[in-house]
């Protein structure tokens, strides 16, 4: 765990080195020196990392290194600050850090030479390996198979399907998600259940007669002896808690598939390996986590049963909830909570566990099979992903966190390591994606399957919480304890209750948030119209978060912030960037766009703050949203290469040629958003000619004199938004076949009184339809948006019945209706309307309509 801190350490010195050669002059033996020592340190530190387990001085000597690696980080840090104040002494500056970093030097040789010293990696009978942990925690998953049938809750339907596949002719590898607590041994000759784990040690428990001599035979007469003997028989062999993709090539060349209905059942937790390609039939079951109803009949089973009366007590109901709560339906939790529970009979002794279950699953003996089978995939994380796990826990319990926000904030902690051919965003996805798929966060997704948000499960949390805290990554306090010098780099706390110069621990921190949201001094200046020029000087800020604030206008200081990756204006009144913008060369994210909620309805809906013409010099920017261009800008947009997403509103004199031609050329853009200057003025786009390839979404507001010609070509779009289009030609031809389309809103943007989907939108899920006033037909054919969900109509007042055809679109699971009108929703209300019987089909029918007293809701389902 302490590999990421040398790792960011060595990578700072070694972009000093590189990057700041006339300015490190003086100090450079002594940053080449800590930087040798450091990679030594590594090496011995993934070595551990590795291994597992750690004896207690093998955890004061990793301490001791982490401690030196964020020693370096800072002493680095001070001396990047000092060169970027021109008015301070270099020379007196380099000397000064010079000392410290000998002192460092010093220190960290002798942290090895302390361990050999005492050699404390060798004290007979300290070392707990991995191995042991991982054979401890096999048993007590065994001693599952002696539970008795009344103990089992929540299980019958898994059963039955188990069954079913295990029964039926078709040959498979059958794959359960989770833990399997039992396996059917009817109906087999011969039946194996070997506990894989991550040790891959296997032992034979069939029933069957074997050879005596079997642990003496080579691998090749092993697997010989052990085919021959299954090729005439029906067996089933379950494979318990695989860890590794390459565990089914290793062993099939030993089990036959013969014609006698033989089944291999695999269990995991990782969903990369459940769905994996096995080479033969497979079905993947994932065990779902208990109800609501289960959860707490399995837990009063445990904490209750032993109550003269068998109930629980109306005083503990309410806590003794709450706790199942924390499990979230895994049943392993539940269980060994309400093992934990049954003894204590006071609801002070319920409440105090409750509130401190952090403490409860590190110290408590009772909890120490749960913290340990939970530790067995934070274990088999790589270490970068160690760290994003961890940091999770900063935001509250329960909190939903969204993409985009998490990974900005893994990228500016420097969790995220440099891919070639990949930019941090798609390195950060990928690193979402694989904690989701091990368990360790619940992803939500979107229609389209890519994740939108993420959050941690309660017990996974209080884990993190405190691996955290020991790692000083992070530490969370609630606001009762004095906050006191723990050295932790990141600091979550619910209030700020005294000045920040008088905390402890605040010149080491590089994080910090309030009421667990980030602190990026929303919480100082949400009522300040004005930034202090002071904010120059925080010169490691990587993540500036302003949005919703009232700030109008940014100080000169800001381009000093020379680490800052993200600037978030989103929401607030900031009309111009200064020029000193410029100066931000590490800058990633701009986000200056301002949505008015009085003129939601209205063209000027949307806007942006004016960006200085030198903005081009910003070559790492990968979003620029929402800007005024003008058409010095528009002429250089070319130069910003790394852009995925930009958004535009282009100033009247802007040739939209220079514009399209420039946007072109970014190769790399996923997201483009282009907004005229007024309602009134047309966007001449019959250019580009060649959209950049990997546009998946596209907004364009303001008047478009004809359809694109190059729609025809936006293979990978999978989002359109046409607002104020006003188009005389229905647009919905030049767009129906593109074959990754999943979102199509339209907005005023046809003036036509008919449209007609025909057969294409195969992909579509979601459809809006907003102010379309002469709009009073639509009809969709049979074989037309076949897979739509999600269908929205909104101002559409001349549309007097629903689409001629809906009954074709039988995946459709909520249509809204908004600003329509009563004749529409007559046809629709009730089972007797005239309409009911094409949309009965639909599980959910809203209707939102706007009174003087406000907003009103109508389920007509």
């Amino acid at each position: 765990m302490a590999l990421l801190p040398v790792d960011y350490a060595i990578t700072k010195i070694i972009s000093i080195l590189e990057n700041e050669v006339s300015l490190v002059a003086g100090i450079s033996y002594e940053l080449h020196e800590i930087k040798h020592e450091l990679a030594i340190m590594r090496s011995f530190l993934e070595d551990a990392d590795t291994k597992g387990a750690y004896t207690e001085g093998e955890k004061v000597w990793v301490a001791n290194v982490r401690e030196v690696a964020y020693d370096v980080e800072d002493i680095i840090d001070e001396f990047m600050y000092h060169i970027s104040r021109p008015q301070q002494s270099l020379k007196f500056t380099r000397h000064r850090l010079a000392i410290k970093l000998r002192k460092i030097s010093t220190i960290a040789k002798s942290i090895p030479e302390r361990h050999q010293r005492y050699d404390v990696h060798h004290v007979e009978g300290v070392t707990v390996t991995l191995h042991d942990e991982s054979k401890w925690i096999r048993n007590v998953r065994e001693s599952a198979f002696f539970t008795g049938d009344e103990e089992l809750v929540g299980i019958q339907h898994d059963k039955e399907t188990l069954l079913r596949l295990l029964m039926d002719e078709e040959p498979r590898v059958a794959l359960l998600f989770q833990l399997l607590a039992w396996v059917v041994q009817q109906h087999f000759d011969c039946y194996a259940w070997i506990s894989v784990s991550q040790t891959y040690e296997f032992y034979q428990a069939a029933r069957e007669f074997l050879p005596n001599d079997l642990n003496t035979l080579s691998f090749r007469r092993l697997v010989e002896t052990l085919a021959n003997f299954l090729r005439p028989l029906r067996y089933v062999v379950v494979l318990d808690d695989v860890w590794n993709v390459d565990l089914w090539t290793e062993i099939k060349v030993s089990l036959p598939d013969g014609e006698f209905g033989s089944r291999v059942l695999l269990t995991t937790r990782k969903e990369n390996i459940a769905s994996s390609s096995f080479g033969v039939q497979t079905y993947v079951h994932h065990i779902q986590p208990l109800g609501k109803d289960e959860a707490w009949a399995l837990f009063f089973l445990k904490a209750f049963s032993s109550n003269p009366d068998n109930f629980c007590p109306l005083k503990l109901e309410l806590i003794a909830r709450d706790i199942v709560g924390k499990c979230l339906g895994l049943p392993l939790a539940i269980v060994t909570l309400g093992g934990l529970m049954a003894s204590k009979k006071f609801k002070t002794e319920w409440t105090r566990v409750f509130n401190s279950l952090n403490w409860e699953l590190s110290n408590n003996p009772m909890l120490e099979v749960v913290k340990s089978v939970l530790l067995l995939s934070f274990d088999d994380l790589p270490y970068r992903l160690k760290h994003c796990f961890l940091y999770c826990c900063i935001f509250p319990e329960d909190y939903l966190i969204r993409r985009k926000r998490l990974i900005r904030l893994w990228m500016a902690e420097g969790f995220i390591e440099e891919v070639r051919g990949l930019n941090p965003d798609e390195v950060g996805e990928s690193y979402l994606l694989e904690l989701g798929h091990r368990n360790m966060l619940q992803v939500v997704k979107n229609s389209s399957g890519w994740p939108k948000s993420c959050k941690m499960h309660d017990l996974m949390r209080e884990l993190a919480l405190t691996k955290s805290e020991r790692e000083k990554l992070c530490f969370i306090r609630d606001g009762r304890e004095p906050l006191s010098e723990n050295g932790a780099r990141r600091l979550s706390t619910k209030k700020c209750d005294k000045k920040f110069e008088s905390w402890p621990c605040i010149s080491r921190l590089r994080s910090f948030f309030v009421s667990s949201i980030q602190l990026t001094l929303h919480h100082l200046y949400i009522h300040f119209h004005l930034l202090p020029d002071e904010v120059g000087n925080l010169f490691n800020l990587r993540n500036l978060n302003l949005a919703g604030t009232c700030i109008q206008e940014l100080p000169k200081s800001i381009g000093r912030l020379r680490n800052l990756q993200s600037l978030n204006l989103f929401q607030t009144k900031v009309k111009a960037l200064p020029r000193e913008i410029w100066n931000l060369q590490n800058l990633r994210y701009l986000i200056v766009c301002h949505f008015n909620l009085e003129l939601v309805v209205d063209f000027n809906y949307i806007n942006g703050s004016t960006a200085p013409s030198n903005v081009r010099n910003l070559k790492k920017l990968q979003v620029l949203h929402f800007v005024k261009v003008n058409d010095a800008i528009a002429r250089h947009v070319e130069k910003l290469t790394q852009l995925t997403c930009i958004g535009i509103r282009k100033e009247r004199e802007v040739d939209e040629r220079v514009l399209c031609s420039s946007i072109e050329k970014l190769n790399r853009l996923c997201h483009l958003t282009l907004m005229a200057s007024s309602e009134d003025e047309v966007l001449h786009l019959d250019t580009p000619s060649s959209p950049p390839p990997n546009l998946q979404r596209l907004n364009l507001i303001g008047k478009l004199g004809e359809v694109p010609p190059w729609f025809f070509s936006l293979q990978s779009l999978k989002a359109l938004f046409l607002s104020w289009s006003r188009l005389p030609e229905d647009p919905l031809p030049y767009i129906q076949s593109l074959p990754n389309l999943r979102r199509l809103t339209l907005v005023n943007a046809y003036v036509g009184n008919r449209l007609c989907f025909r057969t294409g939108f195969c992909g579509l899920k979601s459809l809006i339809l907003r102010d379309f006033p002469q709009l009073i037909g639509i009809v969709i054919e049979k074989g037309g948006m076949q897979s739509l969900e999600n269908l929205w109509f909104s101002k559409c007042m001349e549309l007097k019945m629903m689409p001629q055809g809906i009954e074709h679109l039988t995946n459709v699971q909520q249509i809204s209706l908004t600003g329509v009108r009563q004749e529409l929703i007559e046809r629709i209300r009730g089972e007797e309307s005239v309409d009911r019987p094409r949309i009965q089909y639909i599980p959910k029918i809203n209707h939102y309509s706007w009174s003087s007293s406000g907003w009103h809701y109508e389920n007509l389902s």
